[in-house]
């Protein structure tokens, strides 16, 4: 079973900058794809950014491209979303999730894509 941890959300103004972590419990967590979601207050479930298997490839919303940095330590077993030039439209709660097939390197930005997700941390982003 795998378990997924979000940590480092919070309150920051606009323009600033911060950083989450997903720690990954279980077996195996460098052979697959991992993906950034998020959700704000009435609105559907929104994806981020993904990063393959090996880190190798990564893929952004058009909304937060150039803004935001995916990234992953295999060996920590640890995933990364660095956020920088933050906006209120940010705000959301932000969750991780795991690609239900390994070794995948395609684009995949559905939902249904991923098998196991975490909890979610609150971004608030004040204008």
């Amino acid at each position: 079973q795998v378990q997924l941890v979000e940590s480092g959300g919070g309150l920051v103004q606009a323009g600033g900058s911060l950083r989450l972590s997903c720690a990954a419990s279980g077996r195996f967590f460098s052979n697959y794809a991992m993906g950034w979601f998020r959700q704000a207050p009435g609105k559907e479930r929104e994806f981020v950014a993904r990063i393959n298997w090996s880190g190798g490839n990564t893929y952004y919303a058009d909304s937060v491209k150039g803004r935001f940095t995916i990234s992953r330590d295999n060996a920590r077993n640890t995933m990364y979303l660095q956020m920088g030039s933050l906006k209120p439209e940010d705000t959301a709660v932000y969750s991780c999730a795991q690609d239900r097939t390994q070794m995948r390197s395609r684009v995949l930005v559905a939902p249904s894509e991923y098998a196991y997700w975490g909890q979610g941390t609150q971004v608030t982003v004040s204008s």
